[in-house]
């Protein structure tokens, strides 16, 4: 027997896109239900960056105080470490505004100060193990969804005036929906790993580049979340050969942390994620709305993809919830606004991102091994980095002219299009709505 309910707002998805958006619904008056598969937000395979313009929004949400006491780190610089050194590719203190900084704060964190907020909302609900299985129809507009309790095996459907999938690059709603996105194609897919931090370590996140091998490290205090890229489609090939394989090629990408990867145990340590980028060519349907991953999934070549969502979500509110609010049936008309007010900022990243792939990421993987090196224990040459014979152009200029490190600390920081929160939303932060 399937259990039936109704709300005004669905919300599928418990990450920053689904969490903000229910959140600046609820400040609305909508009735909002956020359905997110797991029991909470725990998963290493989450994104830790918040950006300054995220961080301005949270001001404006009432939110700093609550967000200072989650433990954080600030990174007002970004940086390189090439084979011949270390080279600052982004200055964010030439950043304006409050916020000239990115804030590496772990998202499970970031997610729980999200969702206390709203349940302070009287008109928010959030339910946790909610696995959506498909969508509710009535003729061809979409009226809600259908989903499982995880730990019950409940059969529930809930109806909605209008449902918002934010659920991420293998969104199960765009997929029952039917829609499919436009792929542009990727070269890479990530390892992700942690290992110990030590207190002699460099501090926020490190980058690490070299001829067919990189990584990125975010620094969560007592350990380092690793991003190894390796080439795509590769993963099956490269387990095979064991752990061992992983262990040399970032021992030799990084000789300080040598004295720790023989703690990677096993490939159970070690998550694979499978890069995407691609973006839907219409975000709705009638009764329907797609944002975040769900509709444009980003590379993590600049960290921009939570970002983007959150914008995605501050959007979204400002445009629907007025009309939400009575409870009415809102037109493809008005939905489809969202998607135009987000297209180009999209686009644009995009762009980017496919150009970084191309020009950079696409040569330098190529060149790396195409499969394991079979010598035990060590580190051969083929699997040592290879120098690079010169800085790349774009960064000498960086290098030679500081001013403009600003440009790609604004564009990774604070994006092309940035969102405020709507008048109706903001608080003090003491709660008192802001007159």
């Amino acid at each position: 027997m399937t259990n039936s309910d109704r709300t005004t707002c669905a919300i599928v998805g418990g990450g920053p896109a689904g969490m903000v958006l229910g959140l600046l619904m609820a400040r609305a008056g909508v009735e909002v239900t956020v359905l997110e598969k797991h029991a909470d937000f725990l998963r290493d395979f989450r994104g830790d960056t918040v950006h300054a313009s995220t961080l301005t929004l949270l001001d404006e949400l009432g939110l700093a105080e609550r967000f200072e006491r989650i433990p954080h780190r600030l990174m007002d610089r970004m940086q390189g470490q090439l084979d011949g050194g270390t080279v600052q590719i982004a200055d964010l203190r030439r950043l304006p505004g409050a916020h000239q900084h990115i804030a590496l704060v772990p998202q499970w964190d970031f997610l729980d100060m999200i969702a206390e907020a709203a349940q302070e909302e009287p008109s928010f609900r959030l339910r946790r193990n909610a696995d959506v299985t498909g969508l509710v129809r009535d003729g061809s507009r979409i009226a809600g969804v259908r989903y499982t309790d995880r730990v019950t095996g409940e059969e529930h459907e809930l109806r909605a005036s209008l449902t918002i999938a934010a659920d991420g690059r293998h969104s199960v709603v765009r997929e029952a929906a039917g829609l499919v996105p436009r792929s542009f194609g990727v070269p890479m897919d990530v390892w992700w790993f942690r290992l110990p931090r030590h207190e002699s370590d460099p501090h926020g996140g490190v980058g690490r580049f070299s001829t067919g091998h990189f990584c990125v490290m975010i620094d969560r205090g007592e350990y380092w979340q690793c991003g190894y890229l390796i080439r795509k489609g590769s993963d099956t090939v490269l387990r095979a050969a064991g752990i061992e394989e992983l262990r040399r090629r970032f021992a030799g990408l990084l000789p300080w942390m040598a004295d720790r990867v023989d703690l990677l145990e096993s490939w159970d340590d070690v998550k694979l994620l499978d890069v995407k980028l691609e973006r839907l060519r219409r975000w709705d349907l009638d009764g329907l709305l797609l944002i975040g991953d769900a509709a444009h999934a980003m590379s993590p070549v600049g960290g921009v993809g939570i970002n983007l969502a959150v914008a995605d979500a501050v959007a979204t509110a400002r445009l629907l919830a007025p009309a939400l609010v009575s409870g009415g049936i809102v037109p493809r008309s008005m939905l489809r606004k969202v998607q135009r007010r987000r297209w180009s900022a999209t686009a644009l990243i995009q762009g980017m991102q496919r150009l970084a792939h191309k020009a950079i990421l696409s040569p330098a993987i190529a060149a790396g091994p195409a499969a394991p090196v079979p010598v035990a224990g060590m580190l051969t040459d083929a699997l040592a980095p290879a120098p690079l014979r010169s800085v790349p152009l774009p960064l000498r200029l960086l290098q030679l002219f500081p001013v403009l490190q600003g440009i790609p600390a604004r564009l990774v920081a604070i994006g092309p299009m940035p969102e405020h929160a709507p008048e109706w939303a903001r608080r003090t932060a003491h709660g008192a709505r802001v007159d």
